[in-house]
Parts: structure tokens; sequence; C-alpha cells
């Protein structure tokens, strides 16, 4: 099958609009929130809050009403979202839950030998969380005051290997802390929780990535599933013969062949036009795939917080800056919220790009924004 040729702005167009970046949205309701994170497919964990934590901002920068409560409610409360592994520790929908599985029996085997070794450790974790409902790993530490053989690393560690075996899951957050319930009392009765065959999960695979991205390679719908390769690439080959997919090229990136939905390319023309600034979490679901990034947007970009302190360009905790279809720089920043102050420590332009006064006017206020999301009341923009 020939591939449909799309302009680099085409390209960008469709997966900013895909991944909610195309404008600003007047989203309100729990609701919402939920759609977000359905579309998204995942939204990244991450322990850093230097700005702020890592799913807050992503959510934030598609949902400027985000707050916090309401994703509890929709982890706690209403079951619609559970936490796992994706890409990284990640929050994802409820519906997403039996994918999961292929990964958690995987880790069994793969730890099958510290599970035997550890067996009293795990029953006992078992046994405490059946009595006594949902705990935190710090609930395991007076168990050392008793004069047990255990004392919180162990226990952190059954608990960990419980969770990515799917025996425990994360029922919660408290203070960044995962809470931990048995995994029958935190997923509703009414998700599939059958094990996917490959062409399942590989189908599974190839929908979450054209409906998060717009379009895709095959590295890209496999990416860290390599063992799902061979699988996907005989799906791919059958959605193309019926037509459920087309493939296409996109022109100035030499990038190959990815695929797309038929319905994506006859709606291009309808497409809103990207056009709002975002200051972009470094843990985006836009920045995330940095060879892809470079390849649509000619941004290099590399978070280098874990780059040694003198080996760093642009600082530790660097955020992207993308307007509408291009990225206009990066900044270093960090919030000082017993200050109240969020200081931005240096703003790095692209060299292709000419920072105007116009372009000067919405950075400061998208900053105040952020200032204002990660619990700061003003901006302190240090002069180069």
């Amino acid at each position: 099958m020939r591939s449909e040729k799309l302009t680099l702005r085409e390209a960008r167009k469709l997966t900013l609009n895909n991944l909610l970046l195309s404008n600003s949205h007047s989203s309100e309701s729990k609701n919402d929130l939920y759609r977000i994170i359905e579309k998204l497919g995942y939204v990244q964990i991450d322990t850093i809050s230097v700005v702020e934590r890592a799913h807050k901002h992503i959510l934030w920068t598609r949902f400027p009403n985000y707050r916090n409560e309401m994703l509890d409610e929709l982890i706690d409360k209403d079951k619609k979202v559970f936490e796992f592994w994706d890409h990284a520790a990640s929050y994802m929908p409820m519906s997403h839950y039996r994918y999961t599985l292929p990964r958690k029996e995987m880790y069994r085997k793969k730890y099958k030998d510290w599970e035997k070794q550890n067996k009293k450790i795990l029953n006992y974790a078992v046994d405490r969380i059946t009595r006594e409902g949902p705990l935190q790993s710090r609930d395991f530490e007076e168990s050392k005051k008793r004069g047990l053989w255990w004392d919180w690393k162990p226990a952190k560690e059954a608990l960990e290997f419980l969770f990515h075996t799917g025996r425990l899951s994360a029922k919660a957050r408290r203070n960044f802390q995962k809470v931990y319930d048995l995994t029958e009392r935190v997923i509703p009765a009414s998700i599939d929780t059958s094990t996917p065959t490959d062409a399942e999960m590989s189908r599974h695979l190839i929908t979450k990535a054209i409906d998060s991205h717009g379009f895709a390679s095959e590295k890209e719908i496999t990416y860290l599933r390599h063992h799902n390769s061979k699988s996907t690439r005989r799906l791919l080959n059958e959605l193309l013969e019926e037509s459920s997919i087309v493939p296409i090229e996109i022109e100035e990136t030499g990038s190959g062949v990815n695929y797309t939905y038929p319905d994506n390319l006859s709606s291009l023309d309808t497409l809103k036009e990207p056009g709002s600034l975002h200051i972009l979490s470094p843990f985006d679901n836009l920045v995330i795939q940095r060879k892809r990034l470079s390849r649509l947007f000619g941004f290099d970009y590399v978070i280098e917080c874990y780059v040694p302190a003198h080996k760093r360009k642009y600082g530790y905790y660097c955020l992207p800056v993308l307007d509408g279809t291009k990225f206009i720089g990066r900044l270093d920043a960090k919030a000082d919220r017993k200050s109240g102050v969020l200081n931005v420590i240096r703003f790095f332009p692209e060299e292709s790009v000419k920072i105007n006064n116009t372009i000067k006017r919405r950075l400061e206020k998208k900053l105040k924004e952020l200032a204002v999301f990660s619990g700061c009341s003003s901006v302190n923009l240090k002069p180069d």
C-alpha cells in the first residue's frame, strides 16, 4: 500500500491535537479530567517536585482547573483510574488494567527466586493488609520494635514485589507514598481481569499509540514492549489489508513509515491550529519519547537532573517551552514554596527563534500561571 504524505506542519498539528496541546481548554469537571487521562493513555508519576509533581503538571497543562482531589476521587472513590507501570510509574484508565497483567507475570518470573526466599515476609504483608485494611510501608516500621526479624526495608521490598506482581494494588497515595490494598478490593468487579492474548495486547498498543499521538511508527508502538514486536507487526499488516489503518510518511523527517487512522487524514483540515504557549513537564507525553520529539520538532531535549552538575548545559530541572507548533526554548526553574516565589534561574531560547515582545508577554503570563499552580504567588525572573 502506498504511503500518504504529510507535511511536517500537518504532522505536528495532528499530534498536538491528539495530545490535547492545540489550545487552552475550559475543562472544569472531574469527568473532564478522566477523559484527558483516557485520551493520553497514561500520565507519568515522578518523585521530583522542583516545580511540581510530573502527573500534576501534565494534567494542569491540559486542564488549568486541575485540583488534586479530583484525581484522588477518580482513583480511590470512583475507581476509574489506577496506578501501575506504563512508560514508567503512571496513572492509567481502569479499562487498561488487563493489559498490565503480562508485565506482572514477567516480573514474577524474573524474581521467582527472590519470591521463594521471602515467602514469610510476603505472607506477613498480605495477612496484615487482609486483616487491617489498606496500609503504607511506614505502617510496617513498628514491626522492628516488637522484636520481629524483619524491619522496614524488607517489608517495603515485599510490598513492592506484591504490587508489581499484582497481588496488591495502590488504593491511593498519601504524602506521595502508596497505600497498598488487596487487588480484589481495588479493581472493580466489572473490569475484565483476563490476561490478553498476544494479538489483543498488540491491538491495545497500536490503538493507544495512535489515539494519543495521532500516528506512530512500529518502533514507537512497541516502545518498551519489544516482546510484542512480532505480534504487533503481524497485526499491523492485517489492519493495513482491511484498511483500518493507513501508512503515512512525514516530509522532511526521514522517519520512514508511520501508521494512523483514515479518519485522522480526512479531518486534518478541520483540526485546530495550535496557538497556545505551554511550559511543559520534562515527563510530558509529548516530550518523553526523545527521538520522536527530535524528529518531529527538531528539539533535542535531555532532563539534566540525572546529569552530573558540571556537565549540565541548561540546569537541574529544565522545562521545555512550546509555542504553537514550535519549541521556542527551555527554562530552568525552581519553586520556593516557603517564600512563595517561582525562581526562573535562566531562560534558554532556541537558536532559530527570535524572542520578540509578544512572545515575552505570553511567556511571562504563563509563568505567573505556573507559579500559582506550583504553590507560589510571584515569579522571580533572573536576568541573564
